[in-house]
Protein backbone atom coordinates (compact mmCIF):
# COMPACT_ATOMS: atom_id res chain seq x y z
CA UNK A 1 0.00 0.00 0.00
CA UNK A 2 0.82 3.22 -0.80
CA UNK A 3 0.53 6.34 1.68
CA UNK A 4 1.50 9.84 1.42
CA UNK A 5 2.77 11.50 4.85
CA UNK A 6 3.85 14.85 5.65
CA UNK A 7 5.62 15.38 8.72
CA UNK A 8 6.58 18.83 10.38
CA UNK A 9 9.50 18.19 12.62
CA UNK A 10 9.37 20.89 16.25
CA UNK A 11 13.22 20.03 17.76
CA UNK A 12 12.40 21.59 21.98
CA UNK A 13 15.03 25.16 21.46
CA UNK A 14 16.45 23.64 24.90
CA UNK A 15 17.74 20.37 23.54
CA UNK A 16 21.45 20.40 24.29
CA UNK A 17 23.24 20.26 20.67
CA UNK A 18 25.08 17.22 21.15
CA UNK A 19 21.61 15.07 21.88
CA UNK A 20 19.87 17.07 18.59
CA UNK A 21 23.34 15.62 16.95
CA UNK A 22 22.85 12.27 18.05
CA UNK A 23 19.17 11.81 17.57
CA UNK A 24 19.75 13.35 13.51
CA UNK A 25 21.81 11.29 13.22
CA UNK A 26 19.85 8.06 14.39
CA UNK A 27 17.28 9.36 12.20
CA UNK A 28 19.36 9.84 8.70
CA UNK A 29 20.45 5.94 9.12
CA UNK A 30 17.22 4.98 9.95
CA UNK A 31 15.42 6.77 7.12
CA UNK A 32 17.82 5.85 4.78
CA UNK A 33 17.99 2.11 5.34
CA UNK A 34 13.90 2.36 4.83
CA UNK A 35 14.88 3.91 1.31
CA UNK A 36 17.05 0.99 0.38
CA UNK A 37 14.59 -1.53 1.55
CA UNK A 38 11.98 0.31 -1.16
CA UNK A 39 9.59 0.70 2.26
CA UNK A 40 10.37 4.96 2.05
CA UNK A 41 10.31 5.42 -1.80
CA UNK A 42 10.41 9.28 -1.78
CA UNK A 43 10.96 11.97 0.52
CA UNK A 44 11.41 16.00 -0.50
CA UNK A 45 11.63 18.60 1.91
CA UNK A 46 9.70 21.91 2.18
CA UNK A 47 11.25 24.74 1.19
CA UNK A 48 11.63 27.26 4.13
CA UNK A 49 9.78 24.38 6.57
CA UNK A 50 11.45 22.09 8.74
CA UNK A 51 9.16 19.44 7.42
CA UNK A 52 9.10 16.77 4.63
CA UNK A 53 6.39 14.87 2.31
CA UNK A 54 7.09 11.46 2.07
CA UNK A 55 5.72 8.19 -0.08
CA UNK A 56 5.82 4.76 1.63
CA UNK A 57 5.21 1.44 0.52
CA UNK A 58 4.47 -0.71 2.88
CA UNK A 59 2.34 -3.87 3.80
CA UNK A 60 -0.53 -2.26 5.63
CA UNK A 61 -1.23 0.71 8.41
CA UNK A 62 0.19 -1.03 10.67
CA UNK A 63 3.54 -1.88 8.85
CA UNK A 64 3.48 2.26 8.56
CA UNK A 65 2.78 3.11 12.22
CA UNK A 66 5.77 1.05 12.88
CA UNK A 67 7.88 2.53 10.46
CA UNK A 68 6.66 6.20 11.71
CA UNK A 69 6.58 5.41 15.75
CA UNK A 70 10.33 3.96 15.27
CA UNK A 71 11.53 7.35 13.59
CA UNK A 72 14.07 8.53 16.37
CA UNK A 73 12.70 12.26 15.97
CA UNK A 74 8.74 10.90 16.34
CA UNK A 75 8.46 12.83 19.61
CA UNK A 76 9.02 15.80 17.97
CA UNK A 77 6.67 15.27 14.98
CA UNK A 78 3.25 16.35 13.53
CA UNK A 79 2.29 13.76 11.02
CA UNK A 80 -0.48 13.86 8.53
CA UNK A 81 -1.11 10.29 6.72
CA UNK A 82 -3.17 10.03 3.65
CA UNK A 83 -3.46 5.99 1.80
CA UNK A 84 -3.21 6.41 -2.00
CA UNK A 85 -4.15 4.49 -5.18
CA UNK A 86 -3.47 4.60 -8.32
CA UNK A 87 -4.99 6.95 -10.34
CA UNK A 88 -6.97 5.28 -13.41
CA UNK A 89 -6.02 8.11 -16.01
CA UNK A 90 -2.31 6.99 -14.85
CA UNK A 91 0.02 6.10 -17.72
CA UNK A 92 2.21 4.29 -15.75
CA UNK A 93 1.99 0.67 -14.43
CA UNK A 94 4.69 1.45 -12.34
CA UNK A 95 2.29 3.87 -10.31
CA UNK A 96 0.50 1.24 -8.01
Amino acid sequence: MLFHVRMDVHLPHDLPPTEAAEILAREKAYSQELQHSGKWRHIWRLAGQYANYSIFDVRDNEELHAILSGLPLFKFMDIEVAPLLRHPSSIRDSDA
